[in-house]
């Protein structure tokens, strides 16, 4: 293992500016970030998505990281931007999100068990925020704050959908009588969906001031900064801010820090994990959450334009196994070759291919290489994506680390001297709802949108406050294209139906909930806490 200074110098950065965060993690200052990244020339911006997943997942982070080994195994300064593990996931179906094999970010139990603690910041920050909106009512509510249209839940970076609808209740005092309330897992709070955004330490205050928590009387938004919270949250926040330096298995730089969900929010690691990445190498590999309709999309459409920088290549990730569960295979049956079933679930990777070449993405098929597929269906799918004029490679970094993932890494160099750019799906000044539409019937194959009472009434009222602007990121289910996760492969004719838009003004953008999407999400039969443990000596087991 390398020491953060190690890691800093391999980078351009003085190692006497780290903050030191455990003998493994270096955490960089903002400062630092914005200097390097206003004075040095930028890297390629290499975006890693993939297809459909499974519940399994199917195996980004182990292709970000061996791709970013490959890349420096070449001679390329190369460094990976991942998100931080949500500990909801690693206790419940995903288990640890630290890569795997060959191919990990370390020290991983750490960053798979909290890390440096920015999580926890940002729970304690916006339950700081839920605090003082209670509060006010209980003292007085100067500010009319009406009980019945409070906006702004509670948070908990654990799964447990007992905690999705709560009334909260002093008891005996008519200060502060029973309220609906609610709470949502960190991944998905606006607050991390702030910080991963946040240029520095103004601009995250500022975002904090302009979360809106509720209405008062005569129907105006009421926000943060009415109750003075937005210094004492980034107070909170103050660290958390500061990107994490560590490592791959390999010795290859990472950079990992914040954590929104890529099914309810943005997806992607910070704006300032990116930045950093971009100003200290020659490549930057970025992996974005879940499938292209929705990693990549709000990726291109919300992280890109405030970056000020495109990307410059995609990775598309692909299974067999994904394949063939798409292709209509059993969750069980899908683990064993059958071409048939292989064949059928192409057509998800055509909607794919289709969806990064809307973004004007150039992209890279990464077949990521279990035991047991077979060789026919690995030619089945080189074949198939010749026709449609993508290149298709092995990616063995699981197995084999860097060496694993060579023909990746000349693959991703090969793209980026086409000089292709990222461009977004819509123009700028479109309305949420066309926005939707838009995603829906390009990204998605579906025929059109519908929107419930409710939803309307939101976009109108959102409007009335100013705050219909900024790209729409859509919450809905990863597990399917459509909105409907049983519907698998490549639906076509349907109609999304938005059941309401909620707005993350801190983030600049509007939610639009599509189907069944849960906030807060809820612990499987068998949840992968049951294999977690810690051994006599102490050790850790099972977070694999």
């Amino acid at each position: 293992m390398k020491t953060p200074q190690e890691l800093a110098q391999a980078l351009g950065i003085d190692p006497a500016v780290l903050h030191p965060a455990g003998a493994s993690v270096g955490k960089v200052p903002v400062s630092v970030v914005r200097e390097l990244s206003a004075h040095r020339p930028k890297g390629k911006l290499v975006l890693v998505t993939a297809m459909t997943p499974t519940r399994h997942g199917e195996g980004k982070t182990v292709t970000a990281i061996g791709l970013a080994d490959g890349l420096a195994a070449s001679g390329e300064r190369a460094v990976v931007c991942l998100r931080q593990p949500s500990l909801g996931p690693v206790f419940g179906i995903k288990g640890g999100a630290t890569g795997g094999g060959h191919a990990t970010v370390e020290p991983s139990t750490n960053i798979n068990l909290g890390f440096t603690g920015d999580i926890n910041a940002v729970a304690n920050a916006h339950n700081l925020l839920a605090a003082l909106v209670d509060n006010h009512i209980f003292h007085g509510n100067g500010l009319d704050l009406q009980r019945d249209r409070l906006l702004f839940p509670r948070t908990l970076d654990m799964e447990d959908r007992s905690l999705r609808h709560i009334v909260t209740v002093v008891p005996k005092d008519p200060r502060l009588p029973a309220m609906q309330s609610s709470f949502v897992i960190a991944a998905a709070s606006e607050v991390m969906a702030a910080l991963a955004l946040a240029k520095d330490y103004v601009d995250l205050k500022e975002r904090l001031g302009r979360i809106l928590v509720g209405f008062s009387g005569n129907g105006a938004g009421v926000r943060a900064s009415a109750l003075h919270a937005e210094g004492a949250m980034a107070a909170v926040l103050r660290d958390a801010l500061e990107p994490n330096l560590v490592q791959t298995a390999g010795g290859t730089p990472a950079i990992i820090h914040s954590g929104p969900f890529g099914n309810i929010a943005h997806g992607t690691c910070s704006r300032l994990a990116i930045e950093l990445g971009l100003a200290s190498a020659d490549y930057c590999v970025v992996e974005a959450g879940f499938a292209t309709e929705l990693g990549a999309e709000k990726f291109v459409d919300i992280v890109t334009p405030v970056l000020g920088v495109d990307v410059d290549a995609a990775v598309l990730v692909v299974t067999l196994r994904g394949l063939r569960f798409q292709g209509g295979a059993t969750d069980e049956a899908s683990a064993r070759p059958d071409l048939a079933a292989t064949t059928r679930g192409l057509a998800n990777l055509e909607q794919h291919l289709a969806n990064l070449e809307s973004l004007n993405l150039a992209a890279v098929v990464a077949l990521n290489r279990f035991p047991g597929d077979s060789p026919e269906e690995e030619a089945a799918v080189h074949a198939f994506c010749q026709a449609h004029g993508a290149e298709m490679v092995e990616s063995r970094g699981f197995t084999e680390g860097a060496a694993g993932c060579a023909d990746l890494a000349r693959a991703v160099r090969r793209l980026v001297d086409l000089g292709r750019k990222s461009h977004p799906l819509y123009p700028a000044g479109t309305g949420p709802a066309d926005q939707v539409r838009t995603i829906v019937t390009r990204l998605y194959g579906g025929a059109g949108i519908s929107s419930t009472p409710e939803a309307d009434r939101d976009l109108e009222e959102l409007g009335r406050i100013g705050e219909l602007g900024g790209p729409v990121c859509v919450a809905k289910t990863p597990l399917s294209l459509s909105d409907d996760p049983h519907h698998v492969g490549r639906p076509r004719g349907f109609i999304s139906q938005v059941h309401r838009y909620t707005r993350s003004a801190s983030a600049g953008f509007t939610v639009a909930h599509l189907g069944t999407i849960e906030t807060m999400p809820g612990l499987p039969t068998h949840p992968a806490s049951d294999r977690i443990d810690v051994s006599p000596d102490g050790q850790i087991v099972g977070l694999s």
